[in-house]
């Protein structure tokens, strides 16, 4: 008996809904640093803090999408997880002092007001990929599941 093909295999953070959740955030860093690099390059003393703050936003997203997509046992998981920590805290602070002081930024950065320019996605993400992380560690242990019918038949 092995594990359903549902299950992830232990540690593998880029398979099954991995595959999924790498493609989301290559999209996010994608267009996170397509923005702010042009942000940077062409108006970066209109608002400097927001304009690195989405840069710096853009470079976690690019390390959280090779780290996930590489995610094993190994160093791409410590930095898949550290860089997803550090994805959450930047959206929870950034989010909430846009809201309370938002002449701090100038502009609106990735994680203003939660993400609220890409569809909350920036607030989402990094939840996901902590349970994402946590399902697919390895040791976790699997869930007894009943053998298949052809295989009691035998």
């Amino acid at each position: 008996m092995g594990a359903s093909s549902r299950e992830p295999v232990a540690g593998a953070t880029g398979r099954g809904f991995g595959r999924l959740l790498v493609t989301v955030y290559g999209i996010l860093a994608f267009a996170a640093l397509g923005r702010s690099s042009y942000q940077v390059a062409t108006k970066l003393g209109e608002a400097p803090a927001a304009y690195l703050l989405s840069l710096l936003a853009a470079v976690v997203y690019v390390v959280a999408t090779l780290a996930l997509a590489r995610g094993g046992r190994g160093r791409w998981r410590a930095v898949a997880w550290c860089a997803v920590v550090v994805e959450a805290a930047g959206v929870l602070v950034v989010g909430t002092v846009s809201l309370v002081a938002p002449q701090l930024f100038g502009e609106h950065t990735v994680w203003s007001a939660f993400g609220q320019g890409y569809g909350y996605v920036p607030l989402v993400l990094p939840f996901v990929g902590l349970w994402w992380l946590w399902h697919t560690r390895p040791g976790r242990q699997r869930p007894v599941t009943a053998p298949d019918e052809s295989t009691e038949a035998r």
